[in-house]
């Protein structure tokens, strides 16, 4: 009980988050919660794991994702700054721009069930934008399944 009460609190605790960068222009097509389960399946929403290998921060962002995704910068930087990407996908706001972003890029339904929903977009993101029709079990997807059904239980849109 005390671990879905910790991923309940997690995926809360990104809203704040979604809910300031909701008030920019830009559509954001993923919601509050899908955009905190995709957190939490991803990387356990680990604030402390800055840059390992090729990804970067909550989101475990790459380049090349964050490029697509237009390379959203943090504080107004120069986006060909070298530590522009960086700094963006370890900053939990900028990052989850860039999520934003590479969605209204790469959005599209890729388990086929006739709606764009939170599955395609965590499908977008764990196999990227031209691939999303990846298999879809493991670790990644049994944690996103129990983080939407904890939110789902406390009566809040997942899509």
């Amino acid at each position: 009980m005390n671990k879905q009460l910790f991923i309940v609190a997690a995926v809360l605790s990104v809203f704040g988050i979604v809910i300031m960068i909701q008030a920019a222009p830009p559509p954001t097509p993923v919601t509050e919660v899908c955009l905190g389960c995709i957190c939490q399946a991803i990387s356990g929403c680990n604030s402390t794991a800055i840059c390992n290998g090729d990804v970067c921060g909550l989101f475990r962002i790459t380049w090349p994702y964050w490029s697509d995704a237009g390379k959203p910068t943090k504080d107004g930087e120069d986006p060909t700054s070298q530590s522009a990407y960086a700094n963006c996908a370890n900053d939990p706001f900028c990052a989850a721009r860039a999520v934003q972003a590479y969605m209204g890029r790469f959005g599209q339904d890729c388990n086929n069930d006739g709606q764009i929903n939170c599955f395609d977009h965590a499908a977008i993101h764990k196999f990227g934008g031209y691939g999303c029709q990846g298999d879809q079990s493991g670790p990644y997807w049994n944690v996103l399944n129990q983080c939407l059904q904890q939110v789902q239980q406390i009566d809040v849109r997942i899509d």
